[in-house]
């Protein structure tokens, strides 16, 4: 029998720890020959990253990419240590979709908060789920434009600096170790879709 005809049944469901930030546990699951197999996993909520050029990043107030290139349109990024990897890295700016937010108002939101960037459209590029032999985290992926300035309001554990990187060389710095999967799928899907 293949696994598309089976239905992998679970036969129990455990939370075994709620952090706050996730929650953890597993699942028993028969698997298609009859044995059965614990499925670990860890629940976080929906996250999204947004992707958003800015032809002039000095107008804005932000950082001018260092570069001996003409000035031209810039990603903006954010740079932050992530303690978990224990790396500085450069980063899409990107946060967890609140109550009732759906990608759009999340990403909005996140980057007027990170950044001090209001966008006047939102497009949602993608949604998906990641890691998915772990965890159970949904993730969109929008492509902001129009902006205008607004106030930027970090939360109390967010200590990160804005970078803007030009349009071109965004790919390779995402590539760069150490590399982040939201930075790097945000910049590819925005390339496919046109915008970069």
């Amino acid at each position: 029998m293949s696994p598309t005809e089976h239905e992998w049944p679970v036969l129990e469901s455990v939370v075994e720890y709620e952090t706050g930030w996730y929650t953890g546990g597993y699942d028993l699951v028969e698997l298609p020959d009859g044995r059965t197999k614990r499925y670990y996993w860890a629940e976080l909520p929906p996250a999204v990253v947004v992707v958003a050029v800015v032809d002039d990043p000095s107008g804005f107030g932000l950082p001018v990419p260092e570069t001996d290139a003409p000035a031209g349109p810039a990603v903006v990024m954010v740079e932050q240590y992530r303690p978990p990897i224990g790396e500085l890295c450069y980063e899409l700016p990107a946060g967890i979709v609140e109550g009732d937010e759906g990608y759009a108002d999340a990403a909005a939101r996140e980057l007027e908060e990170e950044v001090g960037l209001v966008p006047e459209s939102i497009e949602l590029l993608e949604d998906f789920w990641c890691s998915t032999g772990v965890l159970r985290h949904p993730r969109g992926i929008v492509w902001a434009e129009g902006f205008s300035r607004g106030e930027r309001k970090l939360d109390g554990s967010e200590f990160l600096d804005v970078v803007t990187v030009p349009v071109e060389g965004a790919l390779d710095v995402a590539r760069r170790d150490p590399a982040n999967d939201a930075t790097i799928e945000g910049l590819l899907l925005a390339r496919a879709d046109g915008h970069l």
